[in-house]
């Protein structure tokens, strides 16, 4: 416990809560835009699923690229200040530091997707969808992207403790936005290989189309709960193999 509250005290001047802010603000701030010109075109186009479908898309663009800027920002600190032999002679083990970090991004991950939900919440709200709130399919995309980011962190934070060039790091979360916002066109077994495309693979909500009409369809619970499985499993996997590398890693 104190290796996390130390995590979240080298932090305090980094700004980085802000920062996450303003960039997930820019995200939701696209998504309203886009359903407000729908309804606008199309009054009956309102609701809540088109919504949470079109953030779940856009989470597999910017979520990404989020999470690598806030886990390097994380573990940037410890290659620039050059603490890790200094740690180590305090007796602080690299294992539970691996593990403070990772909480450490997890709860900023919690408070980004808290945040997206209240405003999902707000919007429908405020242009009074026909339909009442859906808090069984909001906790349901909430805990798809939460659980997916949580994969991605760990894959960001073994990369960015691995290499002290961050460049690399950034430029993996670059490209997991790419793959994440182009993921579903690929073939489902290749898609499935590729954490970022879990955005929308564990979404509540997909669209189908008879015709040239487009239907959104709320799929049940378990449907995605294999596909939940799987991206556990990934991330437990990823932060095992990360917190044996650096633990052991020369320094």
């Amino acid at each position: 416990m104190k290796e996390v509250i130390l995590e979240f005290y080298k932090l305090r001047h980094k700004h980085l809560l802000l920062m996450i802010t303003g960039f997930l603000g820019v995200e939701i701030l696209w998504a309203f835009m886009a359903i407000a010109m729908s309804i606008s075109r199309n009054p009956g186009a309102g609701g809540w699923e088109p919504l949470l479908l079109m953030l779940s898309s856009m989470n597999g663009l910017f979520i990404p690229i989020l999470t690598a800027v806030c886990v390097s920002r994380i573990c940037d600190m410890e290659h620039k200040g050059n603490t890790w032999k200094l740690l180590s002679s305090l007796s602080v083990k690299r294992s539970r530091l691996y593990f403070a970090k990772f909480v450490c991004a997890a709860g900023f991950l919690c408070y980004i997707f808290l945040l997206q939900t209240g405003a999902i919440w707000l919007f429908g709200s405020v242009n009074r969808f026909p339909q009442p709130v859906p808090f069984v399919l909001l906790f349901r995309s909430f805990m798809g992207s939460f659980l997916t980011s949580l994969v991605v962190a760990a894959l960001q934070q073994w990369i960015s403790l691995a290499v002290k060039n961050q460049a690399f790091a950034l430029c993996l979360g670059m490209a997991g936005g790419f793959l994440g916002l182009a993921a579903d066109l690929f073939p489902e077994g290749i898609r499935r290989i590729f954490i970022w495309s879990y955005f929308t693979g564990l979404s509540p909500v997909v669209q189908t189309y008879t015709g040239e009409t487009m239907i959104f369809h709320i799929r049940k619970a378990v449907e995605i709960l294999p596909l939940m499985g799987v991206a556990a499993v990934m991330g437990v996997l990823l932060f095992w193999l990360g917190n044996m590398h650096i633990s052991y890693k020369d320094i």
